[in-house]
């Protein structure tokens, strides 16, 4: 592998011009000497520049002309870019990764040599030149599509990010004067992002006040107690804003104002709002501001790796929030709580188009559950089949036979060894309930109803085996059939009770987007935390603060 080392300082070769010519001049000539040597990785000033096989091919286009010098001194475009790179802190993202700390350095080194009117090097100026291109080219990329690569820490995220030709992009930026604009529009221009974007900045303005007060373990709190510990939750509740200050009250009442934000900081951590101070109230009151801080920086991440658009109209489904919401020109139409997949059996983050509904539907038994789940339950009981209303087939293919199940030995299977498909009748102990809502995908991941109702009154609901129950399905069918005269609301409830098995195709495909987000913040300020129930925060974030490889490279 060639690397080439581009840095004129610490003894590192040294390119003599004539001493005639601007700076400008002179790193233009210097661009097209070193371009002219290709390398898989190129250092410059001590940093690796990640466009390596990038900016040899943006220079060439543009004739080896400087993009950031004019005469002697640095353009206007130039101090756009290091000011836009200073910020990236907004968006969740380290200046650092950016080559931000020697671009300052070679910049203060050029305009002080310049001041004192000393001799300036080509060599000096075509570093900072090609770290700015780079800087551009890298912060660019990862406002558009992110800084990690989902794969990489196994988020099970397969949604397509955005993309885009960044030079061509950079190129017009500087053709147009237009670097601070042209960055700008590249972070996603969703609103739920701005939102989130102005919580972290709101979220680290608190730190500056020092971290928020734990509320002491004990008992459950109740509106109306006196306790000592009513003292801390109120700070508590004062500090992230649940409550505003307050004067001449006795601290250690649960009086009525510190029950309505008891109750709004439960609301926004996804938890019953019954104004009761709980277990789980008080493990999220005790969670720290600078983990709250941690949330947002990842959940900006995760919006980078989501598309530009979701369409006018769409189901999203937010597995970390339990719920599902229909949008229709940008506003919510209709919003249901859903279970969603075990820590076992996580639900994906992909995209589909919902294609066709069907009523009072088999359930085909997955192998895996078929021999986890159901194998279990037979041995103990051999009527647990015929209870269930489970066929047993003796293959996968639609001619297969069907079985008597006393005809199978069953303690004989296990995994790797079940040959046979199993498959629910339709009715009200059908898994799938009595509807099912298809798009199709590579996971067999699918919405639908379900005989076991109790599961949505809880706030916590990750139990599935990965794919999306829904709260209301029959009027979530309702809505997707609405403009079709043929299937009417007791139209639909009347098929259902008819026990026969329908498909019914949607005229209008709907796009379906699984999502996984822990924080976001609402259009009036209320920032909203979820439990990470599949422990993938902290891996993003941990990728996130990591420099990338060759940043402060020394020879």
């Amino acid at each position: 592998m060639l690397t080439l080392f581009f840095s004129m300082s610490g003894g590192e070769t040294h390119h003599d011009f004539p001493a005639d010519g601007t700076l400008e001049e002179k790193v233009s000539r210097l661009i097209e000497e070193r371009a002219a040597t290709p390398a898989e990785q190129i250092y410059c000033a001590g940093e690796l520049l990640c466009g390596s096989a990038i900016l040899p091919q943006f220079y060439a286009r543009r004739g080896f002309r400087s993009a950031w010098f004019r005469g002697d001194s640095l353009n206007g475009q130039a101090y756009s870019m290091i000011e836009f790179l200073l910020s990236a802190e907004k968006e969740g993202l380290k200046a650092a990764n950016y080559h931000s700390a020697r671009i300052e350095e070679l910049a203060a080194d050029i305009d002080l040599l310049r001041k004192r009117r000393a001799d300036l090097t080509a060599g000096l100026g075509t570093d900072l030149e090609m770290l700015l291109t780079d800087a551009f080219l890298l912060y660019g990329s990862n406002l558009l599509s992110g800084l990690v690569n989902p794969e990489t820490i196994k988020a099970e995220w397969f949604i397509k990010s955005r993309e885009m030709d960044l030079p061509a992009l950079l190129q017009q930026a500087l053709d147009s004067h237009a670097i601070a604009d042209s960055l700008q529009k590249l972070p996603p221009q969703h609103d739920a992002y701005t939102n989130l974007r102005g919580a972290l900045a709101k979220y680290r303005n608190l730190a500056y006040k020092g971290p928020w007060p734990q509320v002491p373990s004990g008992e459950t709190i109740i509106p109306g107690a006196q306790d000592p510990r009513v003292t801390a939750l109120r700070k508590r509740l004062q500090a992230s804003g649940d409550m505003p200050e307050q004067d001449a009250i006795p601290d250690d009442i649960f009086d009525e104002d510190l029950e309505k934000a008891v109750k709004n900081f439960q609301i926004r951590q996804g938890l019953d709002a019954d104004g009761r101070v709980g277990k789980n109230t008080l493990a999220a009151l005790n969670v720290p501001l600078e983990a709250r801080i941690r949330q947002l920086v990842v959940n900006l991440e995760r919006w980078r790796w989501l598309p530009s658009s979701f369409g006018e109209n769409y189901i999203l489904v937010n597995i970390a929030n339990f719920e599902l919401d229909i949008f229709e020109q940008g506003k919510i139409t209709l919003n249901m709580r859903v279970v969603v997949g075990n820590n076992n059996r996580k639900t994906p983050v992909f995209t589909e188009k919902m294609t066709y509904l069907e009523i009072n539907p088999y359930w085909t038994i997955p192998e895996l559950l078929a021999v986890e789940d159901k194998l279990p339950k037979i041995l103990k009981d051999p009527e647990y089949l015929k209870k269930q209303g489970i066929r047993v087939f003796d293959g996968w293919s639609e001619v297969a036979k069907e079985l008597d199940p006393q005809t199978v030995d069953w303690g004989s299977l296990g995994p790797g060894r079940f040959p046979f498909r199993l498959r629910q009748d339709p009715g009200p102990l059908n898994a799938l309930g009595r509807i099912k809502f298809m798009f199709p995908n590579r996971f067999a991941v699918y919405l639908h109803d379900t005989p076991d109702k109790a599961y949505f009154s809880q706030s916590m609901r990750g139990f599935s085996s990965g794919c999306i129950r829904v709260e209301r399905p029959l009027e979530l069918a309702a809505y997707l059939l609405r403009e079709d005269p043929e299937w009417t609301s007791e139209q639909i409830q009347a098929r259902i009770e008819s026990g026969e098995r329908t498909i019914i195709h949607l005229r209008d495909p709907v796009p379906v987007f699984l999502i996984y987000l822990t924080a976001w913040a609402d259009g009036d300020g209320e920032v909203h935390f979820r439990e990470d129930i599949y422990n993938r925060d902290d891996p993003l974030y941990n990728a996130l603060m990591t420099l990338p490889p060759g940043n402060k490279f020394s020879r």
